[in-house]
């Protein structure tokens, strides 16, 4: 279990930067993009995108692939699986903490 709630936290903290989460966002309902693509219109640069991809990346939630000269990045779904685990695991204790209290308090 320690070793999901260490790769959870990874996801979280990429996921707690609203650029990062919008980033997701975009590659999930849209698909596969480029970074140009995703800085088409937007306030940041390709340098910026590119950092915030890395960090997604580094998280196992997004993955670049070449074509031709660009660099073509998806979201990886799976792990977020993973931080769905770790929260229906908190989401369970907490169940059952107040279940207790609730059974303390009734007597």
């Amino acid at each position: 279990m320690r070793r999901e709630m260490r790769s959870a936290a990874l996801i979280f903290a990429a996921l707690g930067d609203h650029t990062r989460l919008l980033l997701l966002a975009r590659l999930s309902a849209e698909g596969p993009l480029s970074i140009t693509h995703l800085t088409r219109g937007g306030p940041l640069s390709r340098q910026a995108v590119t950092k915030h991809l890395h960090v997604l990346a580094g998280a196992g939630l997004a993955a670049s692939a070449h074509r031709g000269r660009e660099s073509v990045w998806q979201a990886e779904p799976a792990p977020l699986q993973t931080a769905r685990q770790c929260l229906d695991s908190i989401s369970a204790q907490w169940d059952a903490a107040l279940g207790r209290l609730r059974d303390l308090v009734e007597e």
